[in-house]
């Protein structure tokens, strides 16, 4: 009964959607205030019915309610409560479902909380969210219906994919969600504006509240998605260049220029058009990696659906609504005057060049992404694009953005000088510099990777630094008093440099061990010894392990016992690695358990991995930087402030 009352809600949420859609664009455009006013209930009501759509699936997860289609394909009696519920978006109608909800719910944030915007833009934001949603309940309704009943419930599931049996993975996809989907609320300004025809300070102003919470909740999903991959899939890094990794880090790029394009429109009423295509692009890259996921088009262990008449569906509206919009904004373009003017050595050529630099690497990661794709399709040819393309192609860009941004970030508005910014840098520059040449002399092999990425991890963390004590005019009881933002922005660019530093002494200093272990004999990795006391059978919740005992020591003393498992999943027939890792602040352990050999012993890989968790480290000080920034009152009230302009150039 829950779940047919979930299915009518979500029809209903659907029909209103439409009526919200239609009814509030045509208000806005004919100023019937009567008509713009149905968007705040309709949006509120349209979160309200998902919410109890989505409650419903999960309640029949939760239940195991094998009558349900998706519950008997995606769990399991026996699986634990977490997964359970997991399991509601650990599948593609679910995981949709789960899209739409967070689509709603910033729709009706934008009704609860946008008092400060004006009536007619407020009625054409609302409207065009809800066209999104729109496409994306028919989506649902039509070709991904999470509500559907089998004639003959079986006695118990097919169980959820054993690598999705994780609590990294469980909290991953929503935080994903909410960053991909929050860019549809910086698409929705972006089109109403460009239907209103106006783009100033204001507009920039609340825009960029809505960008950083997505760009903030996509730098949390990001973060744990490569956390899980590694340790999970047992192969010890962090990052593969995966088509599905691609899709969420090209809009993170996207939306990080955003909101550093948008800082110059509300400061110099500038870069009016560019930081309005920037929206546009930033949530058509969403729709995309939506499509990559769910067509089949590309292989990943992250694709949710291999179906390519879905693939289709999602693609028109990739086409309508990102296609169309780029129709509105080349109609518009010449609406959008910039008014302030700025000198070549300024910060708003710093925040231009940081544009270019952030727009190209997603270029390049798109380029090398779907390459293989069209050369099959045009050339008829098998290529792979892997790490090796990436790593050289991208690295160049994040490298040049390091060093831009530090002395950016103090150069003046309008107009800078260059021989200051350097002269007031000069004392950062030489600490990350004496940093490099330190580590350069104490490490063996003479990499360049490692003192290079300290170098610019220090740059830009001793940089972020010296802006904030520069902003405190050098005086320790202004640093206390400076506004939210701008500790945001300090902790938001030194979370950047200490997630480079760890990328590359990773990759530079990481150490790798394959050999068959035999039990009670240590053997020696880097300056670790390790010993494999022995191997036993563990039965799991809904598994079967084999798990081996290892002894870590160092300079004779055991420091850790590591237990690393091979499960299997029987319902699911399927196999898992699960790594164990000794986390320190410096370095990891790392130690895999293969199969058991001839002649005895064991396979084991062991890997040291040196400021791992740097990595992700530097990418919860990101998203706590955008927290922090959130948190200024200034982004709350400073838009409805500005006195707002009566005269614009009408809608045609």
């Amino acid at each position: 009964m829950i779940t047919e009352l979930g299915h009518f809600v979500l029809i209903l949420a659907f029909l209103i959607a439409i009526v919200q859609a239609v009814v509030p664009l045509i208000g806005a455009h004919k100023h019937w205030y009567g008509w713009m006013a149905v968007a705040e209930p309709a949006a509120k009501m349209q979160f309200l019915f998902t919410a109890f759509a989505f409650a419903a699936l999960t309640y029949a997860f939760v239940t195991s309610d094998f009558s349900l289609r998706l519950v008997w394909l995606n769990s399991h009696s026996a699986k634990p409560m977490l997964y359970k519920v997991s399991g509601v978006w650990g599948n593609h109608e679910g995981s949709m479902l789960l899209w739409v909800l967070i689509l709603t719910l910033f729709g009706a944030c934008a009704a609860w909380f946008g008092d400060n915007l004006p009536p007619t833009l407020r009625a054409r934001v609302l409207a065009i969210q809800s066209s999104v949603a729109v496409a994306f309940f028919a989506f649902i309704l039509f070709t991904s219906n999470p509500f559907l009943r089998l004639a003959v419930p079986p006695f118990d599931g097919q169980d959820l994919n054993p690598l999705l049996q994780d609590p990294g993975l469980a909290f991953h996809p929503p935080f994903l969600y909410l960053g991909y989907v929050g860019l549809s609320m910086a698409f929705s300004f972006a089109v109403a504006a460009l239907l209103e025809g106006r783009v100033d300070a204001a507009w920039a102003r609340w825009v960029r509240p809505w960008t950083l919470a997505a760009w903030v909740f996509l730098t949390i999903g990001i973060g744990l998605g490569s956390w899980w991959a590694y340790y999970e899939l047992g192969w010890g890094g962090f990052w593969f260049w995966d088509p599905v990794e691609n899709a969420s880090f090209m809009p993170w790029l996207l939306a990080a220029a955003l909101l550093h394009s948008a800082i110059v429109v509300e400061k110099r009423e500038s870069l009016k058009s560019w930081t309005i295509l920037l929206a546009i692009l930033a949530f058509g890259f969403s729709l995309i990696g939506t499509f990559i996921v769910r067509s089949g088009l590309l292989t990943s262990v992250h694709a949710f659906a291999n179906d390519p008449e879905r693939g289709v569906f999602i693609l028109m509206i990739l086409a309508f609504f990102t296609g169309g919009a780029l129709i509105l904004f080349a109609m518009r373009a010449s609406t959008m005057e910039a008014k302030g003017v700025f000198s070549v050595v300024s910060r708003e050529s710093a925040l231009v060049s940081n544009n270019i630099l952030l727009a190209v690497s997603c270029f390049v990661v798109f380029v090398g992404t779907l390459w293989p794709m069209f050369a099959e399709m045009f050339f008829d040819r098998k290529l792979s694009v892997g790490p090796p393309f990436f790593n050289m192609a991208f690295t160049p860009f994040m490298i040049a953005l390091g060093l831009i941004l530090p002395i950016g970030s103090t150069l003046a508005w309008k107009r800078g000088k260059i021989g200051r910014a350097v002269h007031q840098m000069r004392y950062v520059f030489g600490l990350a510099l004496a940093l490099a040449l330190l580590v350069w002399v104490m490490q063996t092999g003479r990499s360049l990777m490692g003192p290079l990425g300290l170098f610019l991890g220090a740059w830009v963390v001793f940089g972020a630094a010296l802006d904030l004590w520069m902003r405190a005019q050098r005086k320790l009881d202004r640093l206390l008093r400076l506004p939210r933002a701008d500790w945001g922005k300090a902790v938001a660019h030194a979370g950047l440099g200490v997630t480079m530093f760890g990328i590359a002494g990773l990759l530079a200093w990481q150490v790798e061990d394959i050999r068959v272990a035999k039990i009670d004999e240590p053997f020696t990795v880097g300056q670790f010894e390790l010993e494999l006391k022995g191997v036993k059978r563990v039965q799991g919740p809904n598994y079967l392990s084999t798990m081996g005992d290892v002894i870590l020591r160092q300079d004779g003393v055991d420091i850790a016992l590591l237990n690393p498992e091979k499960r299997n999943y029987p319902v699911a027939q399927m196999p898992t690695t699960e790594a164990a890792i000794d986390y320190r602040f410096l370095r990891d352990v790392y130690v895999v358990i293969g199969d058991p050999q001839q002649g005895g012993g064991w396979t084991l890989r062991t890997y040291i991995k040196p400021l791992a968790n740097w990595i992700w480290a530097g990418t919860l000080l990101m998203a706590l930087g955008g927290f922090l920034s959130l948190s200024d009152r200034r982004f709350r009230v400073a838009a409805g402030a500005r006195k707002r302009r009566e005269t614009h150039v009408p809608a045609q």
